[in-house]
């Protein structure tokens, strides 16, 4: 069974810093992309970070480069998102997805962790 969960999520005030996980269970770690996605309340859900399947390379959001940090541990079969400098505006439930190297679609999510950042 394909599993991705996500944990790490909580309240932190503006300016403090959270590091998410992504465990992942069922498939192939290291040939997959791992992408960060978040979704804040009336907002469509929106790209975050992602690492391709040995860490090399690395995209983020234009919102979060320079704050945020994604990484990955193949033996471990995790992604982190390091998330640092956070804002109220970063206040969102974060979810990690998998998709295959060359592909463009993410086809296995997580549940999704809350982050809420306070003034």
């Amino acid at each position: 069974q394909i599993q991705l969960v996500e944990s790490g999520g909580g309240l932190v005030q503006a300016g403090g810093s959270l590091r998410l996980s992504c465990a992942v269970t069922g498939l192939a770690f290291s040939s997959y992309t791992i992408g960060w996605f978040r979704q804040a309340p009336g907002k469509e859900r929106e790209f975050v970070a992602s690492s391709n399947w040995n860490g090399g390379s690395s995209n983020y959001a234009d919102s979060v480069r320079g704050r945020f940090t994604i990484s990955r541990d193949n033996a471990q079969k995790t992604s982190y998102l390091q998330m640092n400098n956070l804002r109220i505006g970063d206040t969102a439930v974060y979810q990690c997805a998998a998709r295959r190297a060359f592909s463009s679609d993410y086809g296995y999510w997580g549940q999704g962790a809350q982050v809420t950042v306070s003034s």
